[in-house]
């Protein structure tokens, strides 16, 4: 057995690493079944101002002290994702404004919240683990990894009951309207579970990757596939591994976990672009 294999096993005896690996898998899963419905539907920077605006809900739950920021953040993420996708359909405000309106804005009212309310004596430090993700992940408590565990369960089966429909609007909103679906409830769904996904992964990249993580493995899949569940389970396996490999190498690298994953999922996208190539030249040759 080597040395690296004989490291790793010896760190997963600690509680810390296998709720890491626990969380960081789920969240992986969870971001790559939403990714490709966003990306298909150019929703793609909706999670970067999701982001932004749980930022801005875990300084105000860091102002008040409490424990579990979750209690304030997952509503007011929630409610911020009920509302762009209103403002979307506003005439006077289009879509992309009112993102960068409410991204922006929360970001910069959270962190002068935290600036000014913060009994924290390190708030750069804190500022950068809540960006950047940091060590975040390591330090989970049994009850977080539970929240995740139930959440993940909560955007799995939701997913998979609503799929047909999040196929249609995703492809054909304006069909799927014509045919009598419900299009508005189902784009709320997608917002909702956005919003869900972007609180639970606050502690594994970090607010400013979050996009990375819902975005690159769907784009790495659509290189290679083009049949929609095909790209959804293409999408998960990437996003699933690029997860799983980030946590560890982060452990044995000292590196910071959420830049880490971030990093492999480039990696993969630049390796399935070189795969189109090279399958459309054989294509061609042919």
């Amino acid at each position: 057995m080597s040395g690296i294999t004989c490291t790793l096993l010896h760190y997963f005896t600690f509680p810390f690493v296998r709720y890491a690996m626990i969380v960081g898998v789920l969240i992986a899963l969870c971001s790559s079944l939403l990714g490709v419905t966003l990306v298909l539907k150019r929703f793609s920077f909706i999670g970067d101002g999701l982001s932004h605006v749980a930022f801005g809900g875990m300084a105000v739950a860091s102002v008040f002290g409490l424990t579990n920021d979750a209690v304030i953040v997952m509503p007011v993420t929630i409610i911020s994702a009920v509302l762009l996708l209103k403002s979307g359909q506003n005439k006077k405000i289009n879509g992309d404004a009112s993102l960068a309106m409410i991204s922006v804005g929360t970001l910069a009212i959270g962190y002068l919240l935290m600036n000014l309310f913060s009994k924290s004596s390190n708030i750069s430090g804190d500022v950068c683990s809540t960006l950047f993700g940091s060590t975040s992940i390591l330090t989970l408590t049994m009850a977080e990894v539970w929240l995740c565990v139930i959440m993940s369960i909560v955007v799995v089966i939701s997913f998979l009951l609503f799929y047909n429909k999040i196929l249609a609007i995703t492809f054909d909103e304006t069909f799927s309207q014509a045919t009598g679906t419900n299009t508005g409830f189902y784009n709320l769904i997608i917002a909702v579970i956005t919003a869900i996904i972007i609180v639970l992964a606050m502690n594994l990249v970090g607010s400013l990757l979050i996009s990375a993580l819902i975005i690159f493995p769907a784009l790495s899949a659509m290189r290679v596939f083009k049949n929609f569940s095909a790209v959804i389970l293409c999408s998960a396996v990437i996003s699933v591994i690029a997860a799983g490999s980030g946590i560890i190498i982060s452990i044995l690298a000292s590196t910071p976990v959420g830049s880490t994953i971030v990093a492999i999922d480039i990696l993969v996208f630049f390796i399935f672009c070189t795969i189109e190539k090279l399958a459309g030249g054989m294509i061609q040759c042919q």
